[in-house]
């Protein structure tokens, strides 16, 4: 079992920036690939990042790609998402996600394990 508690969230101008913070209980957090969903009001879950178990490899959706980057400190078992460049579509509710896996899951079907969110607003 694996439990996720994501930080970070907030107000912020469009332009600017936010890092995001997911701390995992657990003694095999570095087994874990972690990834990043973010759902805004009416619309689905969708993905955003994702980081494999090691950190070496990781993958972004389109939207995000050269704004976020996501990493991870397996010592500290938690994973962040750092959100340079804000634009007001990236208004969302934040979610944090884990799986047992050595790959880079891009899909909302491929986590087992989820936080509650963290609420991200950008205003324009």
């Amino acid at each position: 079992q694996v439990q996720l508690v994501e930080s970070g969230g907030g107000l912020v101008q469009a332009g600017g920036s936010l890092r995001l913070s997911c701390a995992a209980s657990g003694r095999t957090f570095s087994s874990y690939a972690m990834g990043w969903f973010r759902q805004a009001p009416g619309k689905e879950r969708e993905f955003v990042a994702a980081i494999n178990w090691s950190g070496r490899s990781s993958y972004y959706a389109d939207s995000v790609k050269g704004r976020f980057a996501i990493s991870r400190d397996n010592a500290k078992k938690t994973v962040y998402l750092q959100m340079n460049s804000l634009e007001p579509e990236d208004t969302a509710v934040y979610y944090c996600a884990a799986t047992y896996t050595t790959g880079v899951p891009a899909t909302f079907s491929g986590y087992a394990y989820w936080g509650q969110g963290t609420q991200v607003t950008v205003s324009s």
